[in-house]
């Protein structure tokens, strides 16, 4: 089966006695544009998610029919559990993570890090509250600028021809 497009989501989703199959994806393959993978029923499923910045999310519905639904989900995996204890240590974790090119997730006012043996060792020694544990990684930060065209209306655009005068 070739999936093209996210169709709904199980929260808004009216199941009606259907079978829910789940589609288990590691928390780095959730923007892959293609993609292999087998439902926990064995069902075989192709994803070519071609649309811009397009990414599978827990619960995003990519098939249904009479009988069966399909849902993603994101395997729990070993990651870094940060606490910042004030606003400052939360700037200087994010600064430390972001200098390494490290992705980083914010879930239930906690910084959650894939783990990295080398991070966890400079946080630990740097004396921030952390510990290690399994989790689903679900909700990254977007630390990246999108590429600014013609067109482009953003703030960012704005301020730029405001002051270059262009």
């Amino acid at each position: 089966m070739i999936v093209k497009e996210i169709i709904g989501s199980l929260v808004k989703f009216d199941l009606n006695n259907r079978t829910i199959e789940h589609v288990m994806l590691e928390w780095y393959e959730v923007s892959k544009k293609i993609l292999h993978k087998k439902t926990d029923a064995g069902r075989e499923i192709i994803f070519k998610l071609l649309q811009p910045n397009q990414s599978l999310a827990v619960g995003d519905i990519v098939f249904a029919n009479e009988s069966t639904v399909i849902v993603i989900d994101i395997i729990e995996c070993d990651a870094i559990v940060i606490f910042p204890q004030t606003m400052l240590k939360m700037a200087n974790i994010c600064y430390e993570i972001g200098n390494k090119h490290l992705p980083l997730f914010y879930q239930d006012d906690h910084l959650l890090v894939p783990f990295d043996a080398p991070l966890f060792r400079l946080l630990q020694n740097a004396g921030y509250t952390i510990e290690t544990g399994k989790r689903k990684l679900t909700a990254p930060l977007k630390t990246t600028v999108q590429p600014h065209t013609a067109t482009d209306n953003s703030l960012f655009s704005k301020l730029i021809k405001l002051t270059t005068n262009a």
